[in-house]
């Protein structure tokens, strides 16, 4: 198995605030694919939770369950700027614990 020097950023954000993280997300350097920057990926679907007591919720109320539209986005990122990437994505991010994941690439 030959690992590629990118990994495949996806974060879900509710659709209000999806531009505000893409914009942040090509700021920061992911979305580079040959010779264009900015590119990324979208899907619609719904984001769903209950925050407990401790929560501090941007959308609903603590203790209650929360049906959110949500735009899950998906960008390369290299290997060396992924930590940057994930700090410039949460500075922007509405949520208190902004969800992702992190999936690694092949050649």
């Amino acid at each position: 198995m030959n690992m590629n020097n990118n990994v495949k950023l996806v974060v879900f954000v509710p659709t209000t605030h999806a531009d505000i993280v893409r914009k942040a997300l090509g700021e920061a350097g992911a979305g580079k694919i040959g010779n264009y920057d900015f590119c990324s990926f979208s899907s619609l679907g719904a984001g769903h939770f209950r925050g407990n007591e401790a929560s501090n919720p941007t959308i609903g109320k603590a203790g209650e369950y929360e049906a959110v539209a949500e735009e899950r986005i998906e960008v390369v990122v290299p290997r060396e700027i992924l930590k940057e990437v994930i700090e410039k994505m949460k500075s922007v991010h509405p949520y208190e614990e902004p969800t992702f994941d992190i999936y690694p690439l092949e050649n």
